[in-house]
């Protein structure tokens, strides 16, 4: 347990931008095939963020030819190559499952205005 903790305290990437439950995120992810790595993008709306610190995931949900696609990808994975906020939401909830019920225009989220 005390390894953990020296390792959460160390910083292990600052280059996690910060990012909401509600926003809309692209998720560049290292995939393997064969012996080269490629890039993919998973884009979507981040439905809820557990845990914290080191051991943190987040949910990301996208409908792709009216099916629904939830990946959860720890914030820390050295297979997550970076991450870009598209657009941020203005939501009233810390989990968005109610999402996975909703199709069409019912499931936006709206979004967040910057001042």
């Amino acid at each position: 347990m005390d390894a953990l903790k020296l390792i959460s305290n160390s910083s292990l990437k600052n280059d996690v931008p910060a990012f909401e439950v509600g926003d809309t995120i692209r998720v560049w992810v290292r995939i393997k095939e064969g012996e080269k790595y490629r890039l993919q993008a998973f884009e979507g709306t981040v439905i809820c963020k557990k845990h914290g610190g080191i051991n943190e995931t987040f949910t990301v949900r996208r409908v792709a030819h009216g099916c629904g696609i939830e990946r959860v990808f720890p914030i820390h994975c050295p297979s997550v190559d970076k991450i870009e906020v598209i657009r941020t939401g203005k939501v009233r909830r810390a989990k968005l499952y109610y999402l996975r019920d909703r199709v069409g225009k019912a499931a936006k989220v709206k979004e967040a205005i910057q001042k």
